[in-house]
């Protein structure tokens, strides 16, 4: 956490509270069969389980590439023979320095590392076609997940038609 005092031109000054983040990773794991490996947890902060895609923080000096390999076999327990990176977002950039890079594994072996502390992760595998109906109807409530599914399938979508 840090404390930036800031100003605009002609404006008085003011402070601002950033929250200081190395960055994440958000997945899309695409099954041969076309079936979205998403994950259920139980998040603390919402005091609830959520559908989420799969994600992770950067450990220092690590790149989102190596950061999303990892996490992959961590949480859903498959190593991507392809990882395409499809873009990013800033998760709140009003108080955050946290950028999340987005990509879709594919080509997936099974190849499980153990899990982080706390996590208690149970892997669901979806339809693609089901991802909207899980947006629109609120299943899916995790900023980071719902526009890296959204990106997903209209880059996937893409890319089998092409």
């Amino acid at each position: 956490m840090r404390v930036d005092t800031a100003k605009f031109d002609d404006g008085p000054e003011f402070d601002r509270e950033i929250v200081e983040h190395p960055g994440s990773v958000v997945l899309v794991p695409i099954t041969k069969d076309g079936k979205v490996l998403l994950i259920r947890q139980y998040r603390q902060a919402a005091e609830k389980f959520l559908l989420e895609a799969s994600a992770g923080t950067r450990e220092t000096g690590e790149s989102p590439d190596v950061t999303a390999h990892r996490e992959l076999r961590e949480e859903v327990g498959y190593k991507a023979g392809k990882l395409t990176p499809i873009g990013g977002s800033w998760v709140a950039p009003g108080y955050s320095s946290e950028y999340s890079y987005m990509y879709i594994a594919t080509q997936l072996e099974h190849s499980p590392l153990p899990s982080d502390d706390g996590e208690d992760i149970v892997v669901e595998e979806v339809d693609f076609d089901d991802l909207d109906r899980l947006i629109s109807e609120g299943e899916m409530e995790d900023q980071m997940s719902i526009a890296a599914l959204l990106l997903a399938k209209y880059v996937y979508k893409e890319h089998i038609e092409s």
